[in-house]
């Protein structure tokens, strides 16, 4: 399937070789798997997308195999068989546990990506059970600035077959009001007019 000695490549491969057809996995893999530049990485997400059906990506924050491992990871969902029409991303910043080396357990929710990404995938597997139109499910997860979105895959394919989220996922900047440099100034000499002021003052009192 492809030609390399890289350790995380040849898991993928074996593991989607040793499925039936129409059997499915779920692999925690390095990021580099996901925008490797070399041949051989562009082969296995190929052979994903082209020739197998490439259902889901998790993108994982880099501390979660703390202290092990500090690299940044993944999870792919994948059938064998078939082909890809689209993939869908989630980028999971938070599992619930702090991303140092101790990993302790968060309270409350804020800090836990895990039931919400569980929520949305779940959405996303009935609509794609239910045979649901491409319209569809763009109106649920066609939104690339949120946590989970999908990407249809001739985009993929146009980018290399790149599968970082990155690549994808779209951020949404705050744009930042200034005041004009006229007020700003004006601002300043009414608070040193002021500091002035309050320095006479002490030197009065000496």
């Amino acid at each position: 399937m492809v030609k390399t000695k890289k350790t995380e490549l040849l898991f993928v491969a074996s593991i989607l070789r040793q499925l039936k057809l129409g059997g499915r996995a779920a692999v925690v893999v390095p990021d580099g798997v996901l925008f490797g530049s070399s041949k051989a990485h562009q082969q296995l997400r190929q052979e994903l997308i082209d020739n197998n059906q490439l259902e889901g990506i998790v993108s994982l924050p880099s501390g979660v195999f703390k202290p092990y491992a500090g690299v940044s990871t993944a999870i792919l969902f994948f059938t064998k068989g078939g082909n890809t029409e689209r993939v869908w991303f989630y980028d999971l910043q938070a599992d619930g546990y702090s991303l140092d080396d101790k990993r302790t357990e968060l309270k409350g929710t804020d800090g836990n990506d895990l039931p919400d990404a569980k929520a949305n995938w779940k959405q996303y597997r009935d609509l794609v059970m239910s045979n649901a139109s491409a319209t569809d499910i763009e109106k649920a997860f066609g939104d690339k600035t949120q946590k989970a979105f999908v990407v249809d895959a001739a985009d993929i394919q146009a980018n290399k077959y790149d599968l970082s989220i990155n690549r994808y996922k779209e951020v949404v900047y705050k744009e930042e009001q200034h005041e004009d440099p006229k007020v700003i100034l004006k601002k300043l000499k009414t608070l040193e007019s002021e500091i002035l002021a309050d320095l006479n003052e002490l030197e009065g009192m000496l």
